[in-house]
């Protein structure tokens, strides 16, 4: 019998659900806020909350649990650096789920999972145009050679759209930058 053993199971066999959680909560410390169902939010916000009370201890073994969970040295460094001292101040509370709607194709209730300690982002300063320098005229003129004039076109001929030659497609609709991305080394 299954007494008290509930648990979001998000319709995954184990290994597929675990894979599912960890890379909602990856996506979740790096964007702050994102765009999923209510059941796989609700499924998330343990580890996401586990996480982020990791991050508020700033302890060696801390670190060395969230990057068994979260398997990636970067993400770890900007939990414990940047996120864990946001919610020094906050108990518990750190994720909100906020309702969305209905998804239209199946009817999912959407909803925007995120952390409730957003960065504030920096403005952009527009930037300054480079002021142009005066070309120097040079003090011999040029040559100027006679053109000869374009043939007379009818009226007819005047009324119809220039012939456009179309961009030339890229390889495999740009699949080239895949394969040049720096990975993440050790």
């Amino acid at each position: 019998m299954r007494h008290k053993k509930q648990r979001y199971q998000l319709n995954r066999f184990s290994s597929w659900r675990k894979s599912t959680v960890r890379a909602l909560a990856r996506n979740l410390l790096v964007y702050q806020s994102i765009k999923t169902t209510l059941h796989r939010a609700k499924a998330v916000r343990p580890l996401a909350e586990k996480l982020i009370s990791l991050a508020r201890q700033n302890s060696l073994a801390a670190k060395r649990q969230a990057a068994k969970i979260l398997n990636d040295h970067k993400l770890v460094s900007l939990l414990f650096s940047d996120i864990g001292p946001r919610f020094a101040k906050r108990q518990s509370g750190f994720t909100r789920i906020i309702n969305l709607g209905t998804r239209r194709g199946d009817d999912a209730q959407l909803v925007i999972f995120e952390l409730t300690e957003l960065k504030e982002k920096k403005e952009k300063k527009p930037k300054k145009e480079k002021e142009e320098k005066p070309k120097e005229i040079a003090q011999e003129s040029p040559i100027e050679e006679k053109k000869p004039e374009a043939p007379k076109v009818s009226p007819r001929e005047k009324e119809k759209p220039p012939i456009t030659k179309k961009p030339s497609r890229k390889f495999l609709g740009g699949i080239r930058n895949i394969f040049k991305k720096e990975r993440d080394s050790l």
